[in-house]
């Protein structure tokens, strides 16, 4: 049996925060997480080394976006 690591959850509540703000489907990005065991207990599941890579450079492209988005909304109006 396997249990999540608290880095596994704590990257679901991300992903759950940013389709929220951004308004995408979660269930894509919770397809592209990546697991293995723990090298400390291989009982417990933890992100992939390269998927943290991955998902924060996603991350940080997906608030870029927002921004640029915010900003372009912010400008609209002023006019």
């Amino acid at each position: 049996m396997y249990q999540f690591s608290d880095e596994i959850i704590s990257q679901v509540a991300k992903l759950v925060q940013l389709a929220i703000i951004t308004g995408t489907d979660v269930v894509d990005n919770l397809r592209m997480i990546r697991v293995q065991s723990s090298e400390a207990d291989e009982n417990t599941l933890v992100l992939t080394p390269e998927y943290r890579v991955v998902s924060e450079n996603q991350i940080k492209t997906l608030l870029s976006e927002l921004e640029d988005i915010n900003l372009e909304n912010d400008e609209m109006s002023e006019e």
